[in-house]
Protein backbone atom coordinates (compact mmCIF):
# COMPACT_ATOMS: atom_id res chain seq x y z
CA UNK A 1 0.00 0.00 0.00
CA UNK A 2 1.32 3.44 -0.88
CA UNK A 3 0.24 7.05 -0.93
CA UNK A 4 1.90 10.18 -2.24
CA UNK A 5 3.38 13.10 -0.28
CA UNK A 6 4.72 13.09 3.31
CA UNK A 7 2.21 13.28 6.20
CA UNK A 8 3.54 16.64 7.41
CA UNK A 9 5.62 19.59 6.21
CA UNK A 10 7.49 19.48 9.51
CA UNK A 11 10.06 16.77 10.20
CA UNK A 12 12.02 15.74 13.25
CA UNK A 13 15.41 14.63 11.92
CA UNK A 14 17.31 12.43 14.37
CA UNK A 15 20.93 11.93 13.31
CA UNK A 16 23.32 9.44 14.85
CA UNK A 17 26.35 11.68 15.34
CA UNK A 18 28.62 8.61 15.29
CA UNK A 19 27.34 7.14 12.02
CA UNK A 20 29.80 6.49 9.20
CA UNK A 21 32.76 8.82 9.49
CA UNK A 22 30.96 10.98 12.03
CA UNK A 23 28.56 13.91 11.82
CA UNK A 24 29.52 17.24 13.32
CA UNK A 25 27.53 20.47 13.89
CA UNK A 26 28.05 21.44 10.24
CA UNK A 27 25.97 18.42 9.21
CA UNK A 28 22.99 19.76 11.18
CA UNK A 29 23.24 23.08 9.36
CA UNK A 30 23.56 21.32 6.01
CA UNK A 31 20.47 19.18 6.68
CA UNK A 32 18.38 22.13 7.83
CA UNK A 33 19.22 23.95 4.60
CA UNK A 34 18.55 20.90 2.39
CA UNK A 35 15.14 20.28 3.95
CA UNK A 36 14.23 23.95 3.60
CA UNK A 37 15.16 23.84 -0.10
CA UNK A 38 12.91 20.78 -0.46
CA UNK A 39 9.99 22.59 1.19
CA UNK A 40 10.12 20.94 4.61
CA UNK A 41 10.76 22.53 8.00
CA UNK A 42 13.25 20.34 9.84
CA UNK A 43 14.23 20.18 13.48
CA UNK A 44 17.60 18.43 13.50
CA UNK A 45 18.73 16.57 16.62
CA UNK A 46 22.31 15.26 16.76
CA UNK A 47 22.22 12.17 18.99
CA UNK A 48 25.65 11.30 20.39
CA UNK A 49 24.57 8.14 22.21
CA UNK A 50 21.67 5.71 22.59
CA UNK A 51 20.12 7.67 25.45
CA UNK A 52 19.95 10.84 23.34
CA UNK A 53 18.42 8.92 20.46
CA UNK A 54 15.85 7.36 22.78
CA UNK A 55 14.98 10.73 24.33
CA UNK A 56 14.42 12.30 20.89
CA UNK A 57 12.10 9.46 19.85
CA UNK A 58 10.14 9.66 23.11
CA UNK A 59 9.68 13.38 22.57
CA UNK A 60 8.50 12.78 19.01
CA UNK A 61 5.96 10.26 20.26
CA UNK A 62 4.66 12.53 23.05
CA UNK A 63 4.31 15.47 20.64
CA UNK A 64 2.56 13.40 17.99
CA UNK A 65 5.21 14.08 15.35
CA UNK A 66 4.02 12.58 12.07
CA UNK A 67 7.31 12.55 10.13
CA UNK A 68 10.47 11.27 11.84
CA UNK A 69 13.64 11.08 9.78
CA UNK A 70 16.45 8.73 10.79
CA UNK A 71 19.95 9.80 9.78
CA UNK A 72 22.42 6.96 10.16
CA UNK A 73 23.09 3.34 9.33
CA UNK A 74 20.95 0.26 9.80
CA UNK A 75 21.16 0.34 13.60
CA UNK A 76 19.78 3.89 13.68
CA UNK A 77 17.09 3.07 11.12
CA UNK A 78 16.07 0.04 13.21
CA UNK A 79 15.86 2.07 16.43
CA UNK A 80 13.56 4.62 14.79
CA UNK A 81 11.51 1.88 13.11
CA UNK A 82 10.98 0.14 16.45
CA UNK A 83 9.52 3.39 17.79
CA UNK A 84 7.25 4.03 14.79
CA UNK A 85 6.08 0.51 13.85
CA UNK A 86 2.36 0.10 14.38
CA UNK A 87 1.69 3.86 14.43
CA UNK A 88 0.47 6.36 11.82
CA UNK A 89 3.82 8.18 11.84
CA UNK A 90 6.11 7.90 8.84
CA UNK A 91 9.85 7.26 8.76
CA UNK A 92 12.21 9.09 6.43
CA UNK A 93 15.58 7.50 5.66
CA UNK A 94 18.90 9.32 5.32
CA UNK A 95 21.60 6.70 4.56
CA UNK A 96 24.50 8.08 6.61
CA UNK A 97 25.94 4.76 7.78
CA UNK A 98 28.57 2.43 6.40
CA UNK A 99 26.45 -0.24 4.68
CA UNK A 100 22.86 1.11 4.61
CA UNK A 101 21.18 -2.19 3.65
CA UNK A 102 17.69 -0.97 4.59
CA UNK A 103 18.05 2.17 2.47
CA UNK A 104 19.34 0.19 -0.52
CA UNK A 105 16.49 -2.33 -0.35
CA UNK A 106 13.99 0.55 -0.30
CA UNK A 107 15.65 2.23 -3.27
CA UNK A 108 16.67 5.33 -1.29
CA UNK A 109 19.24 7.39 -3.26
CA UNK A 110 22.70 7.38 -1.63
CA UNK A 111 23.34 11.11 -2.19
CA UNK A 112 22.14 13.16 0.75
CA UNK A 113 20.31 15.82 -1.26
CA UNK A 114 18.50 13.16 -3.28
CA UNK A 115 17.49 11.30 -0.10
CA UNK A 116 16.08 14.55 1.34
CA UNK A 117 14.17 15.13 -1.91
CA UNK A 118 12.74 11.62 -1.62
CA UNK A 119 11.39 12.44 1.84
CA UNK A 120 9.82 15.66 0.57
CA UNK A 121 8.49 14.44 -2.77
CA UNK A 122 8.26 10.66 -2.51
CA UNK A 123 5.45 8.32 -1.51
CA UNK A 124 4.50 6.53 1.70
CA UNK A 125 4.97 2.77 1.55
CA UNK A 126 3.91 0.26 4.20
CA UNK A 127 6.61 -2.35 4.72
CA UNK A 128 7.00 -5.38 6.96
CA UNK A 129 9.16 -5.60 10.06
CA UNK A 130 10.33 -8.66 11.94
CA UNK A 131 10.14 -9.16 15.68
CA UNK A 132 11.83 -11.50 18.15
CA UNK A 133 10.72 -11.55 21.78
CA UNK A 134 9.41 -8.00 21.37
CA UNK A 135 12.57 -6.67 19.65
CA UNK A 136 11.82 -5.17 16.22
CA UNK A 137 14.22 -5.67 13.31
CA UNK A 138 14.06 -4.23 9.80
CA UNK A 139 16.72 -6.36 8.11
CA UNK A 140 17.57 -9.57 9.93
CA UNK A 141 18.27 -11.38 13.15
CA UNK A 142 20.72 -14.18 13.80
CA UNK A 143 22.12 -16.50 16.42
CA UNK A 144 25.21 -18.65 16.59
CA UNK A 145 28.37 -17.61 14.77
CA UNK A 146 27.40 -14.09 13.63
CA UNK A 147 26.62 -12.60 17.08
CA UNK A 148 29.95 -14.01 18.26
CA UNK A 149 31.75 -12.24 15.40
CA UNK A 150 30.05 -8.94 16.24
CA UNK A 151 30.91 -9.30 19.93
CA UNK A 152 34.55 -10.12 19.12
CA UNK A 153 34.70 -7.19 16.68
CA UNK A 154 33.50 -4.70 19.27
CA UNK A 155 35.94 -6.04 21.87
CA UNK A 156 38.85 -5.59 19.44
CA UNK A 157 37.74 -2.07 18.53
CA UNK A 158 37.35 -1.14 22.20
CA UNK A 159 40.51 -2.68 23.64
CA UNK A 160 42.89 -2.75 20.67
CA UNK A 161 41.77 0.39 18.85
CA UNK A 162 41.38 -1.36 15.51
CA UNK A 163 39.37 0.16 12.68
CA UNK A 164 35.93 -1.30 12.04
CA UNK A 165 37.00 -3.29 8.97
CA UNK A 166 40.27 -4.56 10.47
CA UNK A 167 38.41 -5.60 13.61
CA UNK A 168 35.75 -7.37 11.52
CA UNK A 169 38.33 -9.35 9.52
CA UNK A 170 40.24 -10.33 12.66
CA UNK A 171 37.04 -11.22 14.55
CA UNK A 172 35.81 -13.39 11.67
CA UNK A 173 39.07 -15.31 11.55
CA UNK A 174 39.12 -15.85 15.33
CA UNK A 175 35.45 -16.86 15.49
CA UNK A 176 35.66 -19.37 12.64
CA UNK A 177 38.66 -21.05 14.31
CA UNK A 178 36.57 -21.94 17.35
CA UNK A 179 34.24 -24.96 17.29
CA UNK A 180 30.67 -24.00 16.46
CA UNK A 181 27.62 -26.21 16.41
CA UNK A 182 24.38 -24.73 17.64
CA UNK A 183 21.66 -27.28 18.42
CA UNK A 184 18.24 -25.77 17.69
CA UNK A 185 14.64 -26.91 17.53
CA UNK A 186 12.66 -24.85 15.02
CA UNK A 187 8.87 -24.90 15.12
CA UNK A 188 6.89 -23.35 12.26
CA UNK A 189 3.41 -23.57 10.76
CA UNK A 190 4.59 -26.35 8.45
CA UNK A 191 6.77 -28.59 10.66
CA UNK A 192 9.19 -28.96 13.55
CA UNK A 193 12.87 -29.48 12.83
CA UNK A 194 15.94 -30.26 14.91
CA UNK A 195 19.25 -29.14 13.48
CA UNK A 196 22.88 -28.57 14.44
CA UNK A 197 24.27 -25.61 12.52
CA UNK A 198 26.94 -22.92 13.02
CA UNK A 199 24.34 -20.16 12.73
CA UNK A 200 20.70 -19.37 12.05
CA UNK A 201 19.82 -16.25 10.03
CA UNK A 202 16.24 -14.92 9.98
CA UNK A 203 15.43 -12.30 7.36
CA UNK A 204 12.58 -9.81 7.23
CA UNK A 205 11.43 -11.24 3.87
CA UNK A 206 13.63 -13.27 1.53
CA UNK A 207 17.27 -12.48 0.90
CA UNK A 208 19.31 -13.25 -2.19
CA UNK A 209 22.19 -15.33 -0.86
CA UNK A 210 24.06 -15.90 -4.11
CA UNK A 211 25.77 -14.15 -6.99
CA UNK A 212 26.36 -10.41 -7.09
CA UNK A 213 23.19 -9.54 -5.16
CA UNK A 214 24.23 -11.23 -1.91
CA UNK A 215 22.31 -9.74 0.98
CA UNK A 216 19.70 -7.92 -1.14
CA UNK A 217 15.91 -8.25 -0.94
CA UNK A 218 13.51 -7.80 -3.82
CA UNK A 219 10.67 -6.80 -1.51
CA UNK A 220 9.89 -5.79 2.06
CA UNK A 221 6.20 -6.49 1.54
CA UNK A 222 6.18 -10.27 1.14
CA UNK A 223 4.68 -10.86 4.57
CA UNK A 224 7.08 -13.64 5.54
CA UNK A 225 10.22 -14.43 7.46
CA UNK A 226 12.98 -16.34 5.68
CA UNK A 227 15.09 -18.57 7.91
CA UNK A 228 18.49 -19.73 6.65
CA UNK A 229 20.76 -22.35 8.22
CA UNK A 230 24.33 -22.99 7.10
CA UNK A 231 24.94 -26.52 5.83
CA UNK A 232 28.73 -26.33 6.44
CA UNK A 233 30.00 -26.96 9.98
CA UNK A 234 33.72 -27.64 10.44
CA UNK A 235 36.29 -24.89 11.03
CA UNK A 236 37.73 -25.13 7.51
CA UNK A 237 34.22 -25.21 6.02
CA UNK A 238 33.25 -22.08 7.97
CA UNK A 239 36.36 -20.24 6.79
CA UNK A 240 35.56 -21.27 3.21
CA UNK A 241 32.01 -20.03 3.66
CA UNK A 242 33.28 -16.67 4.92
CA UNK A 243 35.63 -16.36 1.94
CA UNK A 244 32.87 -17.34 -0.51
CA UNK A 245 30.66 -14.66 1.03
CA UNK A 246 33.46 -12.07 0.80
CA UNK A 247 33.98 -12.77 -2.90
CA UNK A 248 30.24 -13.12 -3.60
CA UNK A 249 30.46 -16.79 -4.51
CA UNK A 250 27.72 -18.16 -2.28
CA UNK A 251 25.20 -20.61 -3.69
CA UNK A 252 21.88 -20.62 -1.86
CA UNK A 253 21.03 -24.25 -2.61
CA UNK A 254 24.53 -25.54 -1.78
CA UNK A 255 25.40 -23.42 1.24
CA UNK A 256 22.06 -22.91 3.00
CA UNK A 257 18.84 -24.60 3.99
CA UNK A 258 15.90 -22.17 3.84
CA UNK A 259 12.48 -22.24 5.49
CA UNK A 260 9.85 -19.50 5.14
CA UNK A 261 6.84 -18.68 7.29
CA UNK A 262 5.02 -16.00 9.22
CA UNK A 263 6.36 -17.15 12.59
CA UNK A 264 9.03 -19.39 14.12
CA UNK A 265 9.75 -20.58 17.63
CA UNK A 266 13.42 -21.46 18.12
CA UNK A 267 14.49 -23.43 21.16
CA UNK A 268 18.01 -24.23 22.36
CA UNK A 269 19.57 -25.97 25.36
CA UNK A 270 20.45 -22.59 26.83
CA UNK A 271 18.07 -20.57 29.00
CA UNK A 272 19.44 -17.36 27.42
CA UNK A 273 21.26 -16.89 24.16
CA UNK A 274 23.10 -14.08 22.40
CA UNK A 275 20.99 -12.77 19.50
CA UNK A 276 21.83 -10.17 16.86
CA UNK A 277 19.11 -7.89 15.49
CA UNK A 278 20.26 -5.51 12.75
CA UNK A 279 23.80 -5.68 14.11
CA UNK A 280 22.85 -4.99 17.74
CA UNK A 281 23.52 -7.77 20.27
CA UNK A 282 21.26 -8.73 23.19
CA UNK A 283 20.93 -11.70 25.53
CA UNK A 284 17.39 -13.04 25.10
CA UNK A 285 15.49 -15.73 26.98
CA UNK A 286 14.65 -18.89 25.06
CA UNK A 287 12.61 -20.04 23.32
CA UNK A 288 12.87 -17.24 20.78
CA UNK A 289 9.51 -16.20 19.34
CA UNK A 290 9.88 -14.72 15.86
CA UNK A 291 7.04 -13.21 13.84
CA UNK A 292 6.48 -11.01 10.82
CA UNK A 293 4.44 -7.82 11.26
CA UNK A 294 2.88 -7.15 7.87
CA UNK A 295 2.91 -3.53 6.73
CA UNK A 296 3.65 -2.30 10.25
CA UNK A 297 6.06 0.46 9.22
CA UNK A 298 5.21 3.46 7.04
CA UNK A 299 8.29 4.80 5.23
CA UNK A 300 9.02 7.39 2.55
CA UNK A 301 10.38 5.91 -0.69
CA UNK A 302 10.98 7.37 -4.17
CA UNK A 303 7.90 8.18 -6.23
CA UNK A 304 7.42 5.87 -9.23
CA UNK A 305 8.95 7.04 -12.49
CA UNK A 306 6.43 8.58 -14.91
CA UNK A 307 5.33 6.26 -17.72
CA UNK A 308 7.34 6.51 -20.90
CA UNK A 309 5.65 8.44 -23.70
Amino acid sequence: MASTAPPSRHALVVVNARSGSGCGPERAEELTALFAQAGLEAEVVMAHDADALRAALERAHSQGTRLVVAGGGDGTQAAVAASLAGTDSVQGVLPLGTLNHFAKDLGIPPKLEDAVRTIAQGRVLQVDVGEVNGHVFINNSSLGLYPEIVRERELQRMHLGKSKWRALASATLRATQRPHGLAVRIASEAEDQVRRTPFVFIGNNRYTMEGLDIGARESLQGGELALYMARRRGRLALLQLALRALFKRLDQAEDFEMVTGEAFVIGTHEARIRVATDGEIAMLATPLHYRIRRGALRVMVPAPAPPAK
